[in-house]
């Protein structure tokens, strides 16, 4: 065992720079994907909200298959730097077969998003687009206007 002594104020300033630095907002690695199994495998994702709240995601290219045609769903339109950071470009709260979510791809599509994730375990509209807004830090977009 080590008798190094720490300095309580030294570390609390480093603790609040690194919450300065890091984007309240963010993806985090999920450690536990590895195992997991299917044909394809799901590819998993979590993201951490203003709230401080985690959540799971499904990630599909943009151009995948509608992702609510038959769930209700938090749909995240994301882009990725060159160093592989992902970025929320927009949110919606949608509802099962949400017409207007090609239109909402389309543009967020052409504001540099190359990833949909999907958030599925909000129950009612009110849970996705609260987990909307905590994802972004707005009101989120639903399938019938602002939340």
């Amino acid at each position: 065992m080590s008798n190094r002594t720490i300095s309580w104020a030294a570390a609390l300033r480093e603790l609040k720079a690194d919450r300065a630095i890091r984007s309240p907002v963010r993806e985090e690695r999920l450690r536990a994907s590895a195992g997991l199994r299917g044909t394809p495998p799901l590819a998993m994702s979590v993201w951490r909200g203003h709230s401080s709240r985690r959540y799971v995601v499904v990630v599909q290219p943009l151009d995948a298959p509608d992702p609510v045609a038959e769930h209700p769903a938090v749909v995240l339109a994301v882009a990725r730097d060159e160093r592989g950071q992902a970025g929320i470009i927009a949110a919606r709260a949608c509802e099962a077969g949400d017409s207007g979510l090609l239109g909402w791809l389309a543009a967020c599509a052409g504001l540099g998003a190359r990833e949909l994730h999907a958030y599925r375990l909000a129950e009612t509209a009110p849970e996705r687009a609260a987990v909307a807004a905590d994802l972004t830090g707005s009101a989120a977009v639903t399938a019938t206007g602002v939340a």
